[in-house]
């Protein structure tokens, strides 16, 4: 039944989104389906966002539909079968027609707030398309199809780490580390034939080169004055060296003549790339890799508080700005060294104040029943940290709402902060979920415990001070007015149940 019900999620979505022969690439991530396009005139917003399992839509550099965790890692396979299967029943059929002006508009019952939210983040991407940003979604790119390895690696070390302390099956231990840690020891391969992969290379020559890093034998060499040590330089020095790796293959390509290509091209890649690699780049990288742990460990122990209430605050406009792709090489270099990393519970925290103004938002708006059915459909998605569709749907086209829950993040922030600066260091064993759906991936040094009290503390902080700043501040009076009122289909609506209401009540014998 519940293949069904995926499958008929994909089904619904297709024709949607102008057919398979407008369809280019298909991938997903943590929460949405993203689809490459060849016209983006043919797909059908207001419909997609109509469709019950549908959270929202966001376009960027793909077209992106918001399933939520877990959903989309279902209904992803389904589409892809049913573009293949549309494709192999009908290989020369003609690009889909437009829809219909009607079709593509069909009325639906909504206050256009959804509208407003997807022409800003258009407006935003257009600001976006920089090569420095563009950049940063590559290296995003590279680190996206890690995230499941790394949730679920990350929950088997915390109930690794749940076992060890309580002292049960300590026969089951064992196997449990060695599934926790043996992603994170070769992580610094996947991210070499990711990289290379992403920028044009041969996959499995980025992975080759970085699989330099992690070989016990480095340990033999020496480098700068020291020897090496297996895994130095980590995700940073597997990145450079894939990167490194793709510009010498591409070289190779344009100078190798084509009947020695097959043999000198990936000798010369892995030769000149694991050269430079084992004396340069993994000494160097290494360097990087420290500095960032022994900063953010620094930034928390003497700032938190006012660190937290930073970072929580302008996590959101951060990802607005598409800056916020440059913490996931970082997440993933704490995760390496230490076991989690410090900064996502505080990032998480920016989602907590969105809930928070969601719900002001609601109870501040009561004869709004357009917006509010928004609200309530969104909410449960906003505590399990998928936040897309309250920032685009209600918070940023309402404009304070935005800033008043950016206060609530900031709020929560401060907090962990706080806690972090007072001893109780935490985080995250993987990077992906935020909400309620972190608190199995949560560790730290305090115990279990007061690691999820604290993480708890944190969200009903960004809740109840994003509910208060959105409740008191969130609107102006002539705001609030023009809101709070039915929308023109509920008038209507109601309008004829009182005409109907009448008409009986005439009919009535008088006695």
């Amino acid at each position: 039944m519940s293949t069904d019900k995926n499958r008929a999620t994909a089904a619904a979505i297709l024709p949607l989104v102008g057919g398979p022969d407008n369809i280019s690439s298909i991938a997903h991530c943590m929460t949405r389906l993203r689809i490459g396009l060849h016209d983006r005139s043919l797909v059908q917003d207001e419909a997609l966002r109509a469709l019950p399992a549908v959270m929202g839509v966001v376009e960027d550099d793909t077209y992106q539909i918001v399933l939520g965790p877990g959903t989309v890692a279902r209904v992803t396979p389904e589409f892809e079968a049913l573009v293949e299967e549309a494709r192999a029943a009908a290989p020369t059929a003609p690009p889909a027609a437009a829809p219909p002006a009607a079709a593509a508009h069909a009325p639906l019952t909504a206050d256009g707030l959804a509208a407003q939210g997807a022409a800003l983040k258009q407006a935003q991407k257009a600001k976006n398309a920089t090569p420095f940003k563009l950049f940063l979604r590559r290296i995003a790119n590279i680190f996206v199809p890690l995230i499941p390895a790394l949730i679920g690696c990350g929950i088997i070390a915390g109930l690794n780490g749940v076992l060890t302390n309580m002292g049960w099956l300590p026969a089951i231990v064992p196997a449990l580390a060695a599934m926790a840690s043996g992603f994170m020891s070769l992580i610094a391969v996947f991210v070499g034939y990711n990289t290379a992969k992403e920028f044009g290379g041969t996959a499995i020559l980025g992975g080759a080169v970085a699989a330099i890093i992690v070989f016990p034998g480095v340990a033999k060499i020496d480098a700068f004055g020291q020897p090496l040590s297996p895994g130095q330089g980590g995700v940073l020095g597997a990145l450079a060296a894939a990167l490194l790796a793709v510009q010498v293959e591409k070289w190779c390509r344009r100078w190798v003549p084509e009947a020695l290509d097959v043999l000198v091209t990936p000798t010369l890649t892995v030769l000149i790339s694991g050269l430079v690699t084992l004396f340069g780049l993994m000494f160097l990288a290494g360097e990087a890799s420290a500095a960032i742990g022994t900063f953010a460990n620094w930034l928390l122990a003497t700032g938190g508080a006012f660190a937290g209430l930073v970072l929580g605050g302008l996590f959101l406009p951060l990802v607005m700005l598409g800056l916020h792709q440059a913490l996931i090489p970082i997440h993933t270099t704490l995760i390496e060294q230490s076991g989690y990393t410090v900064l996502l519970p505080i990032l998480a925290m920016a989602g907590a104040g969105q809930v928070g103004a969601a719900i002001a938002v609601y109870y501040r708006l009561p004869r709004n029943g357009s917006l509010r059915t928004t609200i309530k459909s969104a909410l449960p998605a906003g505590f399990l940290g998928v936040g897309e569709p309250l920032i685009y749907g209600v918070s940023l086209p309402l404009g304070r709402p935005f800033v008043t829950a950016c206060i609530g993040g900031a709020a929560g922030g401060a907090f962990i902060g706080l806690c972090n600066q007072l001893g109780t260091a935490f985080g995250s064993t993987a990077i992906g979920p935020s909400g309620w759906a972190l608190f199995p991936l949560l560790d730290g040094r305090s115990g279990m415990g007061v690691t999820i009290a604290v993480y708890a503390g944190g969200l009903a902080v960004g809740y109840l001070v994003g509910f208060a700043a959105t409740y008191f501040f969130g609107f102006t009076r002539l705001l609030c007015t023009s809101l709070n009122q039915p929308s023109e289909e509920e008038q209507s609506t109601s309008d004829d149940q009182v005409t109907s209401t009448t008409a009986e009540e005439e009919t009535v014998p008088t006695r």
